[in-house]
Protein backbone atom coordinates (compact mmCIF):
# COMPACT_ATOMS: atom_id res chain seq x y z
CA UNK A 1 0.00 0.00 0.00
CA UNK A 2 1.19 3.67 -0.54
CA UNK A 3 0.74 6.49 2.17
CA UNK A 4 -0.01 9.98 1.99
CA UNK A 5 3.41 11.87 2.30
CA UNK A 6 1.85 14.30 4.82
CA UNK A 7 -0.83 12.22 7.12
CA UNK A 8 -1.45 8.30 7.00
CA UNK A 9 -3.53 7.70 4.59
CA UNK A 10 -3.67 5.25 2.46
CA UNK A 11 -4.47 4.72 -1.55
CA UNK A 12 -6.97 1.78 -0.53
CA UNK A 13 -9.59 4.44 -0.03
CA UNK A 14 -12.14 4.26 -2.16
CA UNK A 15 -12.09 7.73 -4.43
CA UNK A 16 -8.68 8.88 -3.12
CA UNK A 17 -6.48 10.29 -5.28
CA UNK A 18 -2.68 11.65 -4.56
CA UNK A 19 -0.94 14.55 -6.19
CA UNK A 20 2.17 13.98 -7.78
CA UNK A 21 4.22 14.45 -4.96
CA UNK A 22 1.87 11.86 -3.36
CA UNK A 23 0.11 14.09 -1.13
CA UNK A 24 -3.95 12.87 -0.55
CA UNK A 25 -6.75 14.79 -1.36
CA UNK A 26 -7.41 16.02 2.13
CA UNK A 27 -4.67 17.39 2.99
CA UNK A 28 -4.65 19.44 -0.41
CA UNK A 29 -8.37 20.81 0.78
CA UNK A 30 -6.31 21.60 4.22
CA UNK A 31 -3.81 23.77 1.81
CA UNK A 32 -6.57 25.08 -0.16
CA UNK A 33 -8.98 26.30 2.95
CA UNK A 34 -5.86 29.24 3.17
CA UNK A 35 -6.90 30.26 0.17
CA UNK A 36 -11.23 30.64 0.78
CA UNK A 37 -12.87 33.90 0.83
CA UNK A 38 -14.54 32.80 4.00
CA UNK A 39 -16.63 36.40 4.05
CA UNK A 40 -18.06 35.57 0.96
CA UNK A 41 -18.99 32.31 1.54
CA UNK A 42 -20.49 33.46 5.00
CA UNK A 43 -22.42 36.28 2.67
CA UNK A 44 -23.88 33.64 0.25
CA UNK A 45 -25.14 31.21 3.28
CA UNK A 46 -27.13 33.65 4.49
CA UNK A 47 -28.36 34.67 1.59
CA UNK A 48 -29.64 31.14 1.55
CA UNK A 49 -30.89 31.61 5.28
CA UNK A 50 -32.65 34.75 4.02
CA UNK A 51 -34.46 32.68 1.41
CA UNK A 52 -34.90 30.12 3.44
CA UNK A 53 -36.34 32.25 5.96
CA UNK A 54 -38.85 34.27 3.47
CA UNK A 55 -40.12 30.64 1.34
CA UNK A 56 -41.10 28.61 4.55
CA UNK A 57 -44.76 28.45 5.08
CA UNK A 58 -44.44 26.25 8.19
CA UNK A 59 -43.35 26.61 11.55
CA UNK A 60 -39.65 25.85 10.44
CA UNK A 61 -37.42 27.00 7.89
CA UNK A 62 -34.74 24.46 7.85
CA UNK A 63 -34.22 20.49 8.92
CA UNK A 64 -31.02 19.22 10.46
CA UNK A 65 -30.42 15.70 10.14
CA UNK A 66 -28.96 14.86 14.24
CA UNK A 67 -27.29 11.90 15.99
CA UNK A 68 -26.70 13.78 18.77
CA UNK A 69 -22.99 14.20 18.18
CA UNK A 70 -20.08 17.13 17.83
CA UNK A 71 -20.91 17.66 14.46
CA UNK A 72 -24.79 17.77 14.62
CA UNK A 73 -24.49 19.62 17.71
CA UNK A 74 -22.34 22.51 16.34
CA UNK A 75 -25.21 22.51 12.88
CA UNK A 76 -27.75 23.21 15.18
CA UNK A 77 -26.74 25.67 17.58
CA UNK A 78 -25.13 27.68 14.77
CA UNK A 79 -28.01 27.39 12.68
CA UNK A 80 -30.21 28.63 15.45
CA UNK A 81 -27.84 30.76 17.53
CA UNK A 82 -25.83 32.83 14.70
CA UNK A 83 -27.85 32.43 11.65
CA UNK A 84 -30.96 32.82 13.16
CA UNK A 85 -32.85 29.95 11.54
CA UNK A 86 -35.63 28.02 13.12
CA UNK A 87 -34.35 24.35 12.60
CA UNK A 88 -35.81 20.89 13.29
CA UNK A 89 -33.83 18.48 13.81
CA UNK A 90 -34.08 15.17 12.91
CA UNK A 91 -33.26 11.91 14.41
CA UNK A 92 -32.90 8.44 12.50
CA UNK A 93 -32.30 6.26 15.77
CA UNK A 94 -29.78 3.75 15.08
CA UNK A 95 -31.03 0.29 16.28
CA UNK A 96 -29.67 -1.11 19.95
CA UNK A 97 -28.61 3.05 20.69
CA UNK A 98 -25.78 3.27 23.27
CA UNK A 99 -26.36 5.16 26.68
CA UNK A 100 -23.97 8.10 25.33
CA UNK A 101 -26.32 7.85 21.96
CA UNK A 102 -29.38 8.35 24.28
CA UNK A 103 -28.09 11.17 26.45
CA UNK A 104 -26.96 13.38 23.99
CA UNK A 105 -29.87 13.49 21.90
CA UNK A 106 -31.63 14.40 25.33
CA UNK A 107 -29.09 16.73 25.50
CA UNK A 108 -30.06 18.56 22.03
CA UNK A 109 -33.51 18.55 23.16
CA UNK A 110 -32.75 20.38 26.23
CA UNK A 111 -30.50 22.94 24.61
CA UNK A 112 -34.37 24.41 23.40
CA UNK A 113 -34.85 22.42 19.93
CA UNK A 114 -37.97 19.89 18.55
CA UNK A 115 -36.74 16.76 17.58
CA UNK A 116 -38.53 14.15 15.49
CA UNK A 117 -37.21 10.93 15.91
CA UNK A 118 -37.63 8.03 12.99
CA UNK A 119 -36.66 4.55 13.88
CA UNK A 120 -36.91 2.27 11.10
CA UNK A 121 -38.71 -0.84 11.79
CA UNK A 122 -36.08 -3.16 13.60
CA UNK A 123 -37.36 -6.35 11.51
CA UNK A 124 -36.64 -4.79 8.43
CA UNK A 125 -33.32 -3.48 9.94
CA UNK A 126 -32.20 -6.96 11.04
CA UNK A 127 -32.88 -8.23 7.31
CA UNK A 128 -31.22 -5.69 5.80
CA UNK A 129 -28.51 -5.35 7.87
CA UNK A 130 -27.83 -8.70 7.43
CA UNK A 131 -28.04 -8.64 3.51
CA UNK A 132 -25.47 -5.41 3.49
CA UNK A 133 -22.96 -8.04 5.60
CA UNK A 134 -22.79 -10.92 3.27
CA UNK A 135 -23.66 -8.77 -0.19
CA UNK A 136 -21.04 -5.54 0.52
CA UNK A 137 -18.97 -6.97 4.07
CA UNK A 138 -20.16 -3.36 5.58
CA UNK A 139 -23.09 -3.87 7.61
CA UNK A 140 -23.39 -0.73 8.53
CA UNK A 141 -24.09 0.47 4.90
CA UNK A 142 -27.36 0.18 4.59
CA UNK A 143 -27.96 2.39 7.65
CA UNK A 144 -26.19 5.44 6.61
CA UNK A 145 -29.35 5.41 3.88
CA UNK A 146 -31.92 5.98 6.56
CA UNK A 147 -29.68 8.25 8.34
CA UNK A 148 -28.85 10.47 5.76
CA UNK A 149 -32.93 10.34 4.18
CA UNK A 150 -35.01 10.87 7.05
CA UNK A 151 -33.96 14.50 6.91
CA UNK A 152 -34.96 15.07 3.20
CA UNK A 153 -37.64 12.94 3.94
CA UNK A 154 -39.11 14.90 6.84
CA UNK A 155 -38.38 18.27 4.95
CA UNK A 156 -40.50 17.25 1.85
CA UNK A 157 -43.48 15.87 3.84
CA UNK A 158 -43.82 19.02 5.84
CA UNK A 159 -42.71 21.57 3.55
CA UNK A 160 -39.53 22.96 5.25
CA UNK A 161 -37.39 24.69 2.53
CA UNK A 162 -33.57 24.16 3.08
CA UNK A 163 -31.82 21.31 4.55
CA UNK A 164 -28.21 21.27 6.45
CA UNK A 165 -25.73 18.67 6.17
CA UNK A 166 -22.37 18.60 7.83
CA UNK A 167 -19.41 17.12 5.91
CA UNK A 168 -19.19 16.62 2.24
CA UNK A 169 -16.96 13.60 1.84
CA UNK A 170 -14.98 15.60 -1.33
CA UNK A 171 -13.31 17.51 0.86
CA UNK A 172 -13.15 15.82 4.63
CA UNK A 173 -11.95 12.49 2.57
CA UNK A 174 -10.20 14.03 -0.18
CA UNK A 175 -12.12 11.54 -2.52
CA UNK A 176 -13.24 12.28 -6.31
CA UNK A 177 -16.60 10.99 -7.34
CA UNK A 178 -18.18 12.09 -10.84
CA UNK A 179 -21.38 12.50 -9.60
CA UNK A 180 -20.34 14.19 -6.23
CA UNK A 181 -19.33 18.04 -7.03
CA UNK A 182 -17.08 20.07 -4.45
CA UNK A 183 -19.48 22.28 -3.38
CA UNK A 184 -22.01 23.87 -1.37
CA UNK A 185 -24.68 21.45 -2.46
CA UNK A 186 -25.91 18.73 -0.05
CA UNK A 187 -28.79 17.84 -1.98
CA UNK A 188 -26.74 15.43 -3.42
CA UNK A 189 -26.32 13.46 -0.39
CA UNK A 190 -27.72 10.17 -2.02
CA UNK A 191 -24.25 10.62 -4.04
CA UNK A 192 -22.09 9.84 -1.57
CA UNK A 193 -19.97 6.71 -2.19
CA UNK A 194 -21.15 5.38 0.73
CA UNK A 195 -24.49 5.30 -0.92
CA UNK A 196 -23.49 4.89 -4.22
CA UNK A 197 -25.49 1.43 -4.56
CA UNK A 198 -28.95 1.85 -5.72
CA UNK A 199 -31.62 1.39 -2.38
CA UNK A 200 -33.67 -1.05 -4.19
CA UNK A 201 -30.82 -3.25 -4.13
CA UNK A 202 -31.43 -4.00 -0.26
CA UNK A 203 -35.13 -5.67 -1.37
CA UNK A 204 -35.81 -9.54 -1.27
CA UNK A 205 -36.01 -12.03 1.87
CA UNK A 206 -39.25 -10.20 2.71
CA UNK A 207 -38.49 -7.16 2.46
CA UNK A 208 -40.41 -4.68 -0.15
CA UNK A 209 -39.76 -1.28 -1.71
CA UNK A 210 -42.62 0.04 0.67
CA UNK A 211 -40.62 -1.64 4.09
CA UNK A 212 -37.63 0.76 2.64
CA UNK A 213 -39.69 4.25 2.47
CA UNK A 214 -37.51 5.93 5.24
CA UNK A 215 -34.16 4.76 3.66
CA UNK A 216 -34.34 6.89 0.41
CA UNK A 217 -35.25 10.41 -0.83
CA UNK A 218 -36.84 11.95 -4.51
CA UNK A 219 -33.53 14.48 -5.09
CA UNK A 220 -34.82 14.90 -8.31
CA UNK A 221 -38.18 15.70 -7.06
CA UNK A 222 -36.80 17.91 -4.37
CA UNK A 223 -35.15 20.37 -6.60
CA UNK A 224 -37.89 20.57 -9.15
CA UNK A 225 -40.17 21.67 -6.04
CA UNK A 226 -37.19 24.45 -5.19
CA UNK A 227 -35.45 22.44 -1.56
CA UNK A 228 -32.09 23.25 -1.21
CA UNK A 229 -29.39 21.54 0.64
CA UNK A 230 -26.31 22.94 2.72
CA UNK A 231 -22.82 21.64 3.55
CA UNK A 232 -22.07 23.77 6.59
CA UNK A 233 -18.16 22.68 6.02
CA UNK A 234 -18.37 24.68 3.05
CA UNK A 235 -19.45 27.51 4.72
CA UNK A 236 -18.37 27.85 8.41
CA UNK A 237 -14.69 28.66 8.44
CA UNK A 238 -14.61 27.37 12.13
CA UNK A 239 -15.53 23.83 10.70
CA UNK A 240 -13.27 20.63 12.19
CA UNK A 241 -13.37 17.97 14.16
CA UNK A 242 -11.47 19.47 16.90
CA UNK A 243 -13.37 22.83 17.40
CA UNK A 244 -16.74 20.89 17.21
CA UNK A 245 -15.75 18.82 20.17
CA UNK A 246 -14.76 21.30 22.38
CA UNK A 247 -17.51 23.74 21.28
CA UNK A 248 -20.42 20.86 21.88
CA UNK A 249 -18.56 19.83 25.31
CA UNK A 250 -19.13 23.00 26.41
CA UNK A 251 -22.53 22.53 25.65
CA UNK A 252 -23.29 19.57 27.83
CA UNK A 253 -22.21 16.70 24.98
CA UNK A 254 -21.18 13.70 26.76
CA UNK A 255 -18.05 11.12 24.71
CA UNK A 256 -16.02 8.27 26.62
CA UNK A 257 -14.85 8.37 29.80
CA UNK A 258 -10.72 9.46 29.35
CA UNK A 259 -10.07 5.68 30.80
CA UNK A 260 -11.79 3.83 28.03
CA UNK A 261 -10.10 1.26 25.95
CA UNK A 262 -9.11 2.04 22.37
CA UNK A 263 -8.05 -1.88 21.90
CA UNK A 264 -11.96 -2.66 21.92
CA UNK A 265 -12.83 0.32 19.43
CA UNK A 266 -10.40 0.69 17.10
CA UNK A 267 -9.52 4.25 18.02
CA UNK A 268 -7.95 6.49 20.48
CA UNK A 269 -10.65 9.20 19.79
CA UNK A 270 -13.22 9.28 22.13
CA UNK A 271 -15.42 11.04 20.67
CA UNK A 272 -16.41 9.57 17.45
CA UNK A 273 -19.10 7.02 16.48
CA UNK A 274 -20.93 7.26 19.83
CA UNK A 275 -24.30 6.29 19.24
CA UNK A 276 -24.38 2.65 18.08
CA UNK A 277 -22.27 -0.24 19.06
CA UNK A 278 -22.56 -1.33 15.31
CA UNK A 279 -19.24 0.95 14.48
CA UNK A 280 -16.46 -0.58 16.16
CA UNK A 281 -17.18 -4.13 14.60
CA UNK A 282 -17.84 -2.54 11.18
CA UNK A 283 -14.79 -0.40 10.69
CA UNK A 284 -12.87 -3.65 11.96
CA UNK A 285 -14.03 -5.07 8.33
CA UNK A 286 -13.36 -1.36 6.81
CA UNK A 287 -9.60 -2.69 7.83
CA UNK A 288 -9.64 -6.27 6.44
CA UNK A 289 -11.18 -4.76 2.96
CA UNK A 290 -8.94 -1.74 2.64
CA UNK A 291 -5.63 -2.44 4.76
CA UNK A 292 -7.04 0.82 6.89
CA UNK A 293 -9.46 1.26 9.97
CA UNK A 294 -11.16 4.15 11.71
CA UNK A 295 -7.84 4.82 13.50
CA UNK A 296 -5.88 5.44 10.28
CA UNK A 297 -8.95 8.15 9.52
CA UNK A 298 -8.39 10.07 12.95
CA UNK A 299 -5.09 9.98 12.82
CA UNK A 300 -5.04 11.68 9.23
CA UNK A 301 -7.36 14.45 10.75
CA UNK A 302 -5.59 15.10 13.47
CA UNK A 303 -1.81 15.49 11.85
CA UNK A 304 -3.49 17.77 9.57
CA UNK A 305 -5.15 19.71 12.77
CA UNK A 306 -1.87 19.74 14.44
CA UNK A 307 -2.51 18.07 17.46
CA UNK A 308 -0.46 14.80 16.10
CA UNK A 309 3.08 14.39 14.09
CA UNK A 310 3.14 12.11 11.93
CA UNK A 311 5.26 9.49 14.07
CA UNK A 312 3.18 9.77 16.99
CA UNK A 313 0.09 8.87 14.15
CA UNK A 314 1.95 6.10 12.68
CA UNK A 315 2.54 4.94 16.07
CA UNK A 316 -1.24 5.38 17.10
CA UNK A 317 -2.28 3.28 13.59
CA UNK A 318 -0.14 0.65 14.54
CA UNK A 319 -1.68 -0.90 18.09
CA UNK A 320 -5.10 0.53 17.82
CA UNK A 321 -6.48 0.34 13.69
CA UNK A 322 -8.41 -2.52 13.00
CA UNK A 323 -8.80 -3.68 16.83
CA UNK A 324 -12.76 -4.64 17.87
CA UNK A 325 -13.41 -6.18 21.11
CA UNK A 326 -15.80 -9.61 20.81
CA UNK A 327 -18.52 -7.69 22.74
CA UNK A 328 -18.89 -6.03 19.72
CA UNK A 329 -18.67 -8.77 17.05
CA UNK A 330 -20.90 -10.87 19.75
CA UNK A 331 -23.61 -7.65 19.45
CA UNK A 332 -23.74 -7.72 16.38
CA UNK A 333 -23.67 -11.84 15.41
CA UNK A 334 -27.22 -11.60 18.30
CA UNK A 335 -28.62 -8.85 15.91
CA UNK A 336 -28.15 -10.84 12.78
CA UNK A 337 -28.66 -14.30 13.89
CA UNK A 338 -25.24 -15.94 13.02
CA UNK A 339 -22.39 -16.81 15.40
CA UNK A 340 -19.01 -15.74 15.28
CA UNK A 341 -17.73 -18.77 13.15
CA UNK A 342 -19.87 -17.54 10.43
CA UNK A 343 -19.03 -14.05 11.03
CA UNK A 344 -15.57 -14.86 10.32
CA UNK A 345 -16.07 -17.37 7.59
CA UNK A 346 -17.94 -14.14 5.94
CA UNK A 347 -15.09 -11.54 7.00
CA UNK A 348 -12.30 -13.14 6.08
CA UNK A 349 -14.16 -13.74 1.76
CA UNK A 350 -14.00 -9.75 2.05
CA UNK A 351 -10.06 -9.44 2.91
CA UNK A 352 -8.02 -7.35 0.56
CA UNK A 353 -5.04 -8.36 -1.27
CA UNK A 354 -3.10 -6.46 1.39
CA UNK A 355 -3.25 -9.68 3.40
CA UNK A 356 -1.53 -12.60 3.12
CA UNK A 357 -2.23 -15.81 5.05
CA UNK A 358 1.07 -16.80 6.53
CA UNK A 359 -0.52 -20.21 7.83
CA UNK A 360 0.36 -20.80 11.95
CA UNK A 361 0.94 -16.84 12.13
CA UNK A 362 -2.73 -16.32 10.49
CA UNK A 363 -3.61 -13.26 8.30
CA UNK A 364 -0.50 -10.90 8.27
CA UNK A 365 -0.90 -7.31 6.90
CA UNK A 366 2.15 -6.89 4.27
CA UNK A 367 4.03 -3.59 4.53
CA UNK A 368 2.05 -1.29 6.31
CA UNK A 369 2.93 2.04 7.22
CA UNK A 370 4.95 1.17 10.56
CA UNK A 371 7.12 -0.83 8.46
CA UNK A 372 8.23 0.88 5.74
CA UNK A 373 8.58 4.11 8.33
CA UNK A 374 9.09 2.52 12.10
CA UNK A 375 8.15 5.17 14.82
CA UNK A 376 10.11 5.78 17.56
CA UNK A 377 10.20 3.19 20.69
CA UNK A 378 10.53 6.14 23.41
CA UNK A 379 6.84 7.54 22.32
CA UNK A 380 4.57 7.74 25.50
CA UNK A 381 1.45 6.04 24.16
CA UNK A 382 0.11 6.46 27.76
CA UNK A 383 0.78 10.34 28.16
CA UNK A 384 -0.17 11.05 23.95
CA UNK A 385 -3.60 9.66 24.69
CA UNK A 386 -4.68 11.81 27.33
CA UNK A 387 -3.13 14.81 25.27
CA UNK A 388 -5.49 14.09 22.54
CA UNK A 389 -8.39 13.39 24.50
CA UNK A 390 -10.56 17.15 24.43
CA UNK A 391 -10.84 18.83 26.96
CA UNK A 392 -13.55 21.97 27.89
CA UNK A 393 -10.77 24.55 29.05
CA UNK A 394 -9.50 23.94 25.63
CA UNK A 395 -11.94 25.88 23.42
CA UNK A 396 -11.33 29.48 23.76
CA UNK A 397 -7.52 28.66 22.38
CA UNK A 398 -8.85 26.72 19.75
CA UNK A 399 -11.16 29.53 18.87
CA UNK A 400 -8.72 32.29 18.84
CA UNK A 401 -6.47 29.92 16.47
CA UNK A 402 -9.39 29.96 13.39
Amino acid sequence: MRYCKRCVQTDTMPGIYFSEDGVCGACLYEDEKKKIDWKAREKELRDIVQWAKKTTKVAYDCVIGVSGGKDSTFQALYARDKLGLRPLLVNSEPDGITQIGRRNIENLKNLGFDVVSIRPSPVVMRKVVKRSFYKYGNPAKITEYSLTASAYIVASEFKIPLIMQGENDAFVLGVKNSDLDADGNALNMNKLITQSTPWQEFTGDGVTEKDLFVFHYDREKMIKDGFRGVWLQYYAKEWSGWHNIHFSLLRGLTIRAIDFNPYEIGTYAAYHQLDSDIWPMNMMLKYLKFGYGQCTDHASNDIRQGLLTREEAIELVKRFDGRCGEYYINTFCNFIGIDADEFWRVANTYRGPMWKNKGKKGWVLENPIWEQEPPEENIDVSQLLRRVYPKKENYEEIKSKI
